[in-house]
């Protein structure tokens, strides 16, 4: 399933560049590859001799990676998806390789439900940096304005509700919005002049947290879908008159997920190579698929009904505990996720239907921390 790119975050305009360095350079984690790593010496006769790849399995699920700093969305699905030697993966949402914190990565079936994620609110916590804008809004662009003033904390809180609540945003330059099919970031990287209409998005919350000194401020925002963290540094810093960048963003809150929910590579690593050799299980890393529905009404059906939406049937509701309700459901049989569904006209109309054959998340992280 592909993924879109997700907007809300602050996205590296030379991602590529980055990516492409580290698979040269490094291994699929992101570290520097050690080619005296008798382990990398293996990996090489393996490939020299055209030995098969391990085989990929059923494993349903979600692992929310605490990214860390340097690593781009497209390596940690790949080391998510090596680790758990999983069929299928994505994640929702991506998290620019500067930044760190929660990046869901949706495992076999939970890529059914990644759109539930992406259209969830985010939180973030990040340093801008005062007195210099850049082309890109972070520390990888090109200065373009300086400025000697400084905001006072007074400023800067007497500035926060106009960034609040539904404004007009103009996108970054170097983003991912497609003009005329291009990516805006292309375009700017080959220096044509970028114009980007201003659209609405949704900040629900903009806070103060911290003045450690006067070049630096600390915030969290938590913002609807759509929403650049870099614009707010370049806009705030215009009407403060000082210009502003991003220096610092960790993404604390995706979706249902929160920073609880974050697991460390290292930790990752770990519990996998435990699983390995058969002193633990990969289900202990797994969310339930269903963790993504928090929002979402769940509906019991008898196994009679299981099997007509498992063919692609609808089913009539009736009786006294029939739903009077409509909308978007997901379906559960014996307390095992079956569908997601519609309830219109007195029909359970299933929209997707899960698999969830294989490995999924152990009983006892159904019930959250």
């Amino acid at each position: 399933m592909t993924i879109p790119p997700e907007t809300g975050t602050v996205e590296s305009p030379h991602a590529d560049t980055i990516a492409a360095n580290a698979k040269k350079n490094h291994a699929a984690d992101g570290r520097p590859r050690d080619n005296n790593d008798p382990r990398n010496k293996q990996r090489q006769g393996n490939n020299q001799g055209n030995q098969p790849r391990r085989d990929r399995r059923d494993i349903h699920g979600w692992v929310v990676l605490d990214k860390p700093i340097g690593m781009t969305s497209t390596q940690a699905v790949a080391v998510a998806k090596r680790l758990f030697q999983a069929k299928r993966a994505g994640h929702a949402g991506t998290l620019d390789p500067l930044a760190s914190g929660g990046l869901p990565i949706a495992l076999g079936e939970a890529t059914k439900t990644v759109p539930f994620v992406m259209d969830g609110r985010k939180r973030y916590r990040f340093t801008v940096c005062w007195g210099e804008e850049r082309d890109t809004d972070d520390t990888e662009g090109r200065v373009v304005h300086t400025s000697e003033n400084r905001p006072d904390v007074a400023a800067i809180s007497a500035l926060l509700p106009q960034f609040t609540g539904r404004i007009e945003q103009t996108p970054p330059r170097y983003s991912a919005i497609k003009i005329q099919g291009e990516r805006a970031y292309d375009l700017a990287r080959d220096g044509e002049v970028v114009e980007l209409q201003p659209r609405p998005v949704e900040i629900h919350e903009l806070t103060l947290v911290d003045q450690p000194d006067p070049d630096h401020s600390v915030f969290e925002a938590e913002c609807g879908k759509g929403t650049y963290v870099r614009a707010l540094a370049r806009d705030m810093g215009r009407i403060l008159g000082c210009y502003g960048h991003i220096s610092a963003l960790r993404r604390t809150l995706v979706g249902p997920f929160t920073e609880n929910d974050m697991i460390p590579l290292e930790q990752l690593e770990a519990l996998c190579n435990r699983a390995a050799s058969g002193e633990g299980s990969l289900a202990d890393a797994l969310l339930p698929v269903e963790t993504a529905l928090d929002d979402i009404p769940a509906l019991a059906v008898t196994r009679a009904d299981a099997a007509r939406l498992h063919r692609g049937q609808a089913v009539l509701l009736r009786g006294r505990d029939a739903p009077n309700s409509s909308g978007t459901v997901y379906v559960t049989v014996a307390g095992r996720l079956l569908a997601l569904a519609e309830i219109g006209n007195g029909e359970l109309i299933p929209k997707r239907v899960f698999n969830l054959t294989g490995l999924t998340a152990s009983s006892g992280r159904n019930e959250r921390d």
